[in-house]
């Protein structure tokens, strides 16, 4: 089973939640499956309600029938994660980021900054200890996705001053992409390979390690520009961190296809219904990355009309 490049589930707790998650029950009702009896002399409901004896009221033949046609528990039913509960915790979040997004866009410029700040270094530690958690809080991912949205919100006012409308645009290609990448991975035409995995572990580590270099670069040498190697360099007339960009936005669309495919696998593999927050927290993490690659795309393109 591929994870992909994504720390929130290629970490042992949801691995470790699709592995050790039980049988999906096939009786009526969740019961256990016909054919598996309790061990002998033990009741299966662990003590005999009122203190009865097992057995002492016999159920009517309508009772009886009517037991065995009514369908089996379902997810729900039986506490496990859903598709629809991985799709409201998604929006719960995303509507999180929003809020805090339109926090800084509210406020003045300096109080903007100050939340942009306390947005990037509160995330970051959130992001962390979501990560590691052994067991998925709501409230720490809602808060995380908050803070988030306070860094988006005041990156995108300080860009979006130099130049109008990259905002809105990052946005739409946000949705743009996350839209054909489901599309695609729902078709069947892309899947969530070995072989990708290991491009995309190879290539996270490589945009990393540029990153790091051009941070350094920029720390020492201000004077390459506000983005350093991404905008001094040109390839054949195109700035550099166009280049990247791209190569960016497709490794983030890239990183999708293997969340989706976590969250398949544990749907499947009836991980327990806690998890659909552990996957919605994983997937903002990749939205916000995807966002924040084609805004600092947009923003390049721009400045070199």
């Amino acid at each position: 089973m591929a994870f992909g490049g994504n720390p929130v589930f290629r970490g042992k707790n949801y691995r470790g939640a699709i592995a050790t998650a039980p049988p999906v029950p096939t009786g009526p009702h969740g019961q256990q499956p016909y054919g598996q009896q309790q061990p002998y002399g033990q009741n299966p409901y662990g003590q005999n309600p009122y203190g009865q004896a097992p057995y002492e009221q016999p159920m009517s033949a309508e009772q009886l029938d009517r037991l065995y046609r009514s369908p089996s528990a379902g997810p729900v039913e039986t506490g496990r994660m859903t598709y629809d509960d991985v799709i409201v915790k998604t929006l719960a979040c995303l509507g999180f980021v929003v809020v805090g997004a339109a926090v800084t866009l509210a406020v003045p410029v300096g109080a903007a900054l100050g939340l942009t700040v306390l947005g990037a270094i509160g995330g970051f530690v959130l992001a962390m200890v979501n990560t590691f958690k052994r067991e998925p809080v709501a409230g720490l991912i809602l808060a995380y996705a908050a803070l988030e949205g306070l860094f988006l919100g005041g990156l995108t006012r300080i860009i979006d001053g130099m130049a109008p409308g990259v905002g809105i645009q990052a946005v739409l290609g946000t949705i743009v992409v996350a839209g054909v990448t489901l599309a695609l991975y729902k078709s069947g035409k892309v899947r969530a390979t070995p072989r990708l995995a290991k491009f995309l572990m190879i290539a996270l580590v490589s945009y990393l390690a540029f990153s790091l270099v051009n941070v350094f670069i920029m720390l020492f040498n201000p004077g390459m520009g506000a983005w350093g190697l991404r905008s001094s360099v040109h390839i054949f007339g195109i700035p550099l961190g166009v280049i990247v960009g791209l190569f960016a936005i497709v490794l983030a669309a890239i990183s999708l296809i293997f969340d989706f495919n976590s969250i398949e696998q544990g749907v499947r593999a009836g991980a327990p219904r806690r998890y659909a927050w552990t996957a919605a927290f994983g997937l903002t993490v990749t939205l916000v990355w995807l966002y924040t690659e084609i805004l600092r795309l947009l923003a390049i393109f721009n400045s070199n009309d």
